[in-house]
């Protein structure tokens, strides 16, 4: 064989080894088992206030949304369990029994949100229980928050990544509470009831557009080490503090849930013990109306600062664990 041919033939092969293109990386996700919670489901004769303005229900929403999802998922891989795939009412019992008993690595329940102020409108996670105590959840719920501000909300939005026992003070969310032990949250990603929301998510594209924040979400959560969640109120128990209910939530005296707690601050300026007293009224029907706010956590910092100066150092320290462990801030 000519030097020349040999020595030509050898340079093409370390050329082609050179520019070979690299093998595309495998996503986080193949092999998970991720369990999709479309919230709600076939409830449009029995409630009347999971509507928007125009009449778009939060059901539908959920499902387009989880459906989306559902087929992001599976093309990266992942083993994907749906509680519902259509506008039917699947009872909490079989949802929990889908996620636990097919060993779900992930439960996410989707949702969107409603309240009385129609201007609100910004994303809020729930974790169940105490956040010290379930840390996997929290933060899989703060990766949820991240990616849902970066491709949803173009200017800066406040965020709520808060402990279910917020909204029911008793025991939390059913969903949550019985799949305790995987890392689980709900994801209300906008308000249906803040108007111009309620129109971008009944465009299809714009629901395709959380999927995919989803996806990111998921994928940047199991790119890292799993966390602990510790057995259930080993570390903490708190006595419930009694929030409104979700319809109570639509009212009128909801509306003021802003307004209430820019009185208490100026109120809690004063010296004297009656406005003392006023502001830390204040401070409470804010939290009771609208207890996942993102003034929420700061309305019970600043009952516990007012219990401390009303003298109930005892109640002060229960208001400040509350406010340390049912809200998690978004670094």
């Amino acid at each position: 064989m000519p030097l020349r041919f040999l020595v030509s033939l050898l340079l093409g092969f370390c050329l082609s080894t050179l520019v070979a293109p690299a093998q595309k990386k495998a996503s986080p996700l193949a092999g998970k088992v991720i369990c999709l919670d479309a919230g709600h489901g076939g409830t449009a004769q029995t409630d009347h206030y999971r509507v928007g303005p125009t009449g778009e229900r939060e059901e539908w929403i959920n499902l387009r949304v989880a459906l989306h999802l559902q087929k992001l998922l599976e093309e990266k891989g992942a083993t994907v369990l749906m509680t519902r795939t259509a506008d039917d009412n699947i009872s909490f019992d079989d949802r929990v029994k889908l996620a636990v008993q097919n060993k779900a690595q992930v439960f996410l329940s989707i949702h969107h949100n409603a309240t009385a102020d129609s201007s609100a409108n910004f994303p809020i996670i729930y974790y169940h229980g105490y956040a010290s105590e379930n840390v996997a959840s929290v933060t899989l719920a703060k990766k949820v928050a991240q990616a849902l501000v970066k491709h949803l909300y173009q200017a800066k939005v406040p965020v709520t990544i808060a402990s279910d026992h917020t909204i029911f003070p008793t025991a939390g969310a059913k969903v949550l509470r019985d799949t305790y032990g995987i890392p689980a949250v709900i994801a209300e990603a906008s308000f249906f009831t803040n108007a111009p929301e309620e129109a971008r998510l009944k465009d299809p594209a714009y629901n395709h557009q959380e999927a995919l924040a989803l996806v990111a979400a998921l994928e940047a959560f199991f790119g890292k080490e799993p966390q602990k969640i510790l057995p259930k109120n080993s570390l903490h128990t708190l006595p419930p503090f009694k929030a409104a209910v979700e319809a109570e939530r639509m009212g009128a005296t909801a509306k003021r849930w802003k307004q209430d707690y820019q009185q208490g601050l100026a109120l809690m300026k004063s010296k004297d013990a009656a406005s003392q007293q006023q502001a830390y009224e204040l401070f409470s029907r804010s939290v009771r109306s609208f207890p996942d706010s993102y003034l929420a956590a700061a309305c019970h910092r600043h009952r516990a600062t007012l219990l401390k100066r009303l003298g109930k150092p005892a109640e002060a320290k229960q208001e400040a664990l509350r406010a340390k462990e049912f809200y998690v801030e978004l670094r």
